[in-house]
């Protein structure tokens, strides 16, 4: 049963289940992106006034650029959530601009292969071909949401292991990151509204074998975190990877490495989405605009 109370983020999930049927995570690859995108698509806000978006292809790969007409030096890298199956340029295209508008660093999304088509490490190296060419002046960060999460920290890992330049800094928002999935979260959330454990159940092994001990398919198994960049992890307590976020944070700390843990009670998996029908989830979204502003 769900532990979510507030009538705010109860409409969201309301509205979320009208446009995204609940098996969609057992259907075809080809149906259920055509579901996520009509959700994304309900959801969907105008760009700010001052943001512009432009599609273009950096190391290769395509990727959409937004800038504001009075730009901060700093770039962000965005890698969006889906699954690694669905998602793309347009399903966090509001988003994307709204965090270049309230950050007024360049954002780059980045339109990363997807699974099962391209398993593991196919969109890896499309996020590492765009980050190796970036370019422009100020800080260059890392941000992704779900299993943008998970390739924004190996992003991370995969930089140090090849001396290449770090992130300055990472947000991963609601991040899966490939524990063994016993975590109290996982029980206690189990059938928490919009992710379930059993749809993380369809989701697994997908991208990469689910007994694979990469580190940069699953960041928890990686044993030594140093030299890591800072970085703010923001899970929602009613989200059956809760603790995937608490763990990496835990590791982090325990490595030296600068770690801020938000979780958001009330909130579950996808909250970014609920950022204009939600205090709680407009709040979480301003901290992490704020931290990537920073």
């Amino acid at each position: 049963m769900s532990r979510v109370t507030d009538p705010e983020v109860l409409a969201f999930i309301r509205r979320t289940e009208e446009s995204y049927p609940g098996d969609s995570n057992q259907a075809s690859a080809a149906e259920n992106r055509r579901n996520y995108d009509a959700m994304c698509a309900v959801f969907h806000r105008p760009h700010p006034a001052g943001v512009t978006a432009a599609d273009r292809t950096l190391g290769g790969v395509s990727c959409r650029i937004y800038e504001r007409s009075d730009p901060v030096a700093g770039t962000v890298l965005f890698s969006h959530g889906g699954g690694f199956v669905v998602g793309g340029l347009d399903s966090h295209d509001d988003v994307c601009a709204e965090i270049c508008a309230a950050t007024g660093r360049r954002v780059v999304s980045v339109d990363y292969r997807l699974a099962p088509e391209h398993v593991h490490p196919a969109a890896l190296d499309d996020v590492t071909a765009v980050w190796q060419a970036l370019d422009g002046e100020g800080p260059r960060l890392a941000c992704g949401d779900s299993a943008g999460g998970n390739l924004t920290a190996a992003l991370c890992l995969r930089m140090r292991r090849l001396g290449s330049r770090m992130p300055d800094g990472a947000v991963l928002i609601y991040p899966g990151l490939g524990s063994d999935m016993t975590a109290p979260s996982f029980d206690l959330n189990a059938e928490a509204p919009l992710l379930r454990r059993e749809d993380l159940m369809a989701y697994k092994g997908v991208h990469a074998p689910a007994d694979s001990t990469d580190p940069e398919a699953r960041p928890l198994l990686a044993r030594d975190l140093t030299g890591l960049p800072p970085m703010l992890i923001v899970t929602a307590d009613v989200d059956p990877l809760r603790d995937e976020g608490t763990m990496w944070n835990d590791a982090l700390r325990d490595a030296g490495i600068t770690s801020t843990l938000r979780n958001d009670a009330q909130l579950v998996h996808g909250h970014l989405r609920a950022r204009h029908m939600s205090k709680r989830a407009a709040d979480s979204f301003a901290a992490v605009c704020d931290w990537l502003a920073r």
